[in-house]
């Protein structure tokens, strides 16, 4: 324990401390209704308590649900991958105004890796017209927009490098 609850309270309602904000307690108060906040500070002037998860409201975890759903489905709708944590991060805005096909590439983050990549669209002749890369340890994640017409045939020459784990292909 950092604050011995008794002496906080004792002290705020003495005066010699003016008021307190509490997020942890040594018993977490209960769900919504339940044993909320039982403790000598209830009472004390200038004193805000908030239970350990003070984001867990029902508001809060309707909104982490919207939120995670959404992030889900522009990673399998655009290949986002915004906020992971243990993931390269990239997040390349879609061009409605162009028709290409998304290629995502997960690879090995070594040198060389991509260069073979890029020479794999290079030797089909594919028109990139948007690429976004990022590395996150030994693991890279690039996203590239390129021409209907190669999308097919860059998918099946990358799928056979031996630096790339996974290549999946929006339409």
């Amino acid at each position: 324990n950092v604050v011995v609850i008794p002496d906080l309270a004792a002290a705020l309602k003495s005066g010699h401390i003016r008021g307190a904000y509490v997020d942890v307690f040594p018993v977490e108060p209960g769900k919504n209704g339940e044993n909320l906040f039982e403790s000598e500070l209830r009472g004390c002037e200038n004193v805000l308590m908030t239970p350990h998860v003070g984001g867990s409201t029902e508001e809060a975890q309707a909104k982490i649900g919207e939120e995670v759903a959404a992030a889900l489905l522009k990673c399998v709708n655009e290949g986002s991958t915004h906020g992971a944590v243990n993931f390269p991060e990239v997040d390349m805005k879609m061009d409605s105004n162009i028709e290409t096909h998304r290629v995502l590439i997960t690879h090995y983050n070594k040198p060389g890796v991509m260069s073979a990549i890029n020479n794999c669209f290079s030797e089909v002749k594919a028109n990139i017209c948007q690429q976004f890369l990022n590395t996150k340890g030994s693991i890279g994640y690039v996203v590239v927009d390129t021409d209907i017409q190669t999308s097919a045939t860059v998918k099946e020459k990358l799928e056979k490098f031996e630096n790339v784990v996974k290549v999946r292909v929006l339409y």
